[in-house]
C-alpha cells in the first residue's frame, strides 16, 4: 500500500510539473496583439484604445487631478418623483456619489439614445432631466469613481 502511495505522488508531481512548465512557456494574447501592425503600443502617444497617454510628469496636472476613490462605491436610496414623463426633473438621493470630478455619468435603461442632462448637487443629490425615452419602467444608472450603482424602478409615462 505504502509503494502504490509513493507511484501515485510521484505521478501526481510530474503532471503538476508538466503542467507548471507549460504555464510558464504561454504567451498572453495582448503581447501578441500588441505587435500587430497598425496598433498603438502605451508609450508610443496614443494607447491601444485611441487615448492619448500622459507625456511625461507634470506637477500642475496631477494635483488638479480628482481622486476618486474605487473602494467607495454609490448607492441609490430613492428617485423622486418615481413616476414621470419626459422632460420632468427627477432627484436622484443616495450616497457616495463622490465629487463633482468623480461622477461619471447618469442615464436611464428605457431605449431612447438621448444623452441625460444632469446636475451633480452633492455627494448624496443628483439632479436630472427624464430623456425622450419610450414609457414603461426604467431604472436610472449613476456611474462615479467607485463603480455604478442602479435604481428601483420608476415608471415613465407617455409624453
Amino acid at each position: 500500500m505504502l509503494i502504490k502511495q509513493a507511484v501515485m505522488s510521484t505521478r501526481a508531481t510530474a503532471a503538476m510539473a508538466v503542467i507548471f512548465a507549460a504555464g510558464l512557456t504561454a504567451t498572453p494574447i495582448g503581447t501578441v496583439r500588441a505587435a500587430e501592425e497598425g496598433s498603438h503600443v502605451e508609450g508610443s502617444g496614443f494607447s491601444l484604445f485611441e487615448t492619448e497617454s500622459i507625456h511625461g510628469f507634470d506637477e500642475k496636472k496631477v494635483a488638479k487631478d480628482p481622486v476618486c476613490d474605487p473602494s467607495i462605491h454609490p448607492k441609490i436610496t430613492k428617485v423622486e418623483p418615481d413616476i414621470v414623463k419626459p422632460g420632468d426633473h427627477v432627484v436622484i438621493k443616495g450616497e457616495n456619489f463622490g465629487t463633482k470630478e468623480c461622477l461619471q455619468s447618469v442615464s436611464f435603461s428605457a431605449p431612447g439614445g438621448e444623452k441625460v442632462r444632469f446636475k451633480y448637487v452633492n455627494e448624496s443629490k443628483i439632479e436630472a432631466t427624464v430623456p425622450n425615452i419610450k414609457s414603461g419602467m426604467t431604472f436610472i444608472h449613476v456611474v462615479s469613481g467607485g463603480g455604478s450603482a442602479q435604481s428601483k424602478g420608476i415608471l415613465v409615462q407617455a409624453k
